[in-house]
């Protein structure tokens, strides 16, 4: 790994979303149920680990959702890496509709996912807003940054979840709450990279790129 110079170094950050599972396969909605990969979900952990173990990475964070998890292991087996979990990782809990299909959801309350996708403030019934997955998952950033002070161009990977990945990119970038919706959704196996910079005493995130996968990683990062 580079190591930071002078506090300078421009930092990688990875955050790569899980593969799929059979409620990905179905449109069935996970929040933080604790579902496993499905046969395409592994392969496309393993895809992605050659990929990504080419990038050097020097340290993986997951969150503790199996999927995920197993995500993770698959990465830490090619670059030969241990994975660290942190639950705060987890994907947004969406408390009633948890186990439904979108179909489901859309029978009992029309036009509540729509206004779900477009407010990062609302949140389903007993479940999480994107404001607060984003609240609970920074922290996590910000105590890594603390703790590798050699952290540099070689990245560091957070293995996590879709809605999880959009909320804390966003805070990341700082953009205005208004504008999260602009951050799509991603694939499974799908990353985003960001890169930390120097501003004074502040650490200010750019991004790289967005949706990225093993099929066009060499074309984009």
């Amino acid at each position: 790994m580079k190591a930071a110079e002078s506090g300078s170094a421009v930092r990688r950050l990875i955050l790569l979303r899980h593969g799929e599972t059979q409620f990905n396969a179905t449109n069935r909605m996970q929040g933080q149920l604790d579902t496993d990969l499905s046969d395409l979900g592994r392969a496309q952990a393993k895809t992605a680990a050659q990929a990504l173990a080419e990038k050097r990475p020097f340290a993986i964070v997951a969150s503790d959702l199996r999927r995920a998890h197993d995500t993770a292991l698959a990465l830490g087996d090619h670059a030969g890496l241990p994975v660290e979990t942190d639950r705060r990782l987890r994907e947004t809990h969406l408390g009633d509709w948890q186990g439904l299909t979108h179909t489901d959801v859309d029978a009992i309350a029309p036009g509540a996912r729509a206004q779900w996708r477009d407010d990062a403030e609302w949140a389903p019934p007993a479940g999480e807003s994107r404001v607060d997955v984003a609240a609970r998952s920074l922290p996590v950033v910000q105590e890594l940054l603390d703790r590798h002070e050699e952290w540099g161009s070689d990245p560091l990977v957070l293995v996590a979840h879709g809605g999880l990945i959009a909320a804390l990119t966003a805070r990341l970038l700082d953009l205005p709450v208004d504008r999260w919706p602009v951050l799509g959704g991603l694939g499974n196996t799908s990353w985003v990279q960001l890169s930390g910079h120097r501003e004074g005493t502040e650490q200010a995130w750019r991004l790289d790129v967005w949706n990225a996968s093993a099929s066009v990683a060499s074309d984009v990062l």
